[in-house]
């Protein structure tokens, strides 16, 4: 199996299509947005033509108003794995979701189902709240889970509130729990790490990018829905300052300025979690050419052919 891991806008998908066709592969999404449906463009998805030219598995696989976690996603990707090894193919699994590339290579801790009651209970009392004061009733039910989340991030936040009250322990204690779960197979992990100013500048152009492809359309189809604005795919890159302009508040460039700060914060954020919490076999730091791939090809087929002897 192998798997590529980076921020945002750092190059892997290209890099795990070119190594999926290479090695005769299939592309296996670990990122928690590319999931939902509806919005390819803003999740930057693989286009169409892309995903017609090789096997892909889990874009766009949830409609936007399902929740998939950790646990699910795991769940079917393992699926998607065995799927492709039972084609004599290699699984390229790739995304930014370290937490779920975590899961599906080391397991993931056994917190038992959420019933349907606590997590509604959890998010109504989330959009009374709203972010500030939903961190503070945490914090004082929960001292160690809340200092490890950022206030802004109200998944993590719902989350860590649903557990607690579902099992009666804090979600660090059940993640330090032995794992459970992981893939049963040798993996080789590579990590894009491009320089900061190099990733910086793809993320603002990402986002020019997919203004020109439509961007605004699919916000503004995705509000029309009436989601509950606790959903993952309400917190894709782009949709609160897009938004935001489609209602008058601000100007479309501003709106854009706002987005590629945010998608800068979120690229940083990322940085930090894998130099932190991944181990990867290799480490690519600088920006990709046709050498760097061709050493990339090198050092994976020797992983390849060092695991079928």
């Amino acid at each position: 199996m192998l798997v590529i891991a980076g921020p945002t806008a750092s190059g892997k998908s290209a890099l795990a299509s070119s190594l999926a066709e290479e090695f005769g592969g299939v592309v296996i999404n670990a990122d928690s947005m590319q999931v939902y449906r509806g919005v390819p463009i803003l999740t930057a998805q693989p286009t169409a033509d892309e995903q017609s030219r090789l096997p892909h598995r889990l874009y766009g696989a949830f409609a936007p108003d399902r929740l998939c976690s950790a646990g699910i996603w795991r769940t079917l990707a393992a699926e998607a794995c065995a799927e492709a090894w039972g084609q004599g193919k290699v699984p390229v699994v790739v995304g930014g979701t370290g937490l779920y590339l975590r899961t599906l290579v080391d397991g993931i801790s056994p917190i038992p189902d959420i019933s349907d009651d606590v997590r509604d209970a959890a998010r109504a009392l989330f959009a009374e709240l709203g972010n500030a004061r939903f961190h503070q009733k945490l914090s004082e039910r929960d001292p160690v889970m809340a200092a490890r989340l950022d206030p802004g991030n109200s998944q993590r936040l719902v989350r860590a509130w649903e557990v607690l009250d579902a099992t009666g322990r804090s979600l660090a204690d059940w993640q330090a729990d032995p794992r459970e779960g992981g893939q049963d197979a040798q993996s080789v992990t590579l990590l894009l790490a491009p320089p900061r100013d190099d990733l910086y500048r793809s993320c603002d152009l990402r986002l020019e990018k997919m203004l020109d492809l439509g961007a605004l359309d699919e916000v503004a189809a995705l509000t029309a829905l009436g989601l509950d604005p606790a959903l993952p795919v309400m917190k894709a890159l782009g949709v609160a300052e897009f938004s935001s302009h489609l209602r008058g508040e601000v100007s479309l460039t501003d709106a854009l300025t706002l987005a590629q700060q945010s998608t800068r914060r979120y690229a940083k954020r990322q940085t930090t979690w894998f130099r932190h919490q991944l181990i990867p076999q290799m480490t690519i730091d600088e920006k990709l050419s046709e050498s760097l791939r061709e050493k990339i090809y090198v050092f994976i087929r020797h992983f390849l052919l060092t695991t079928a002897s």
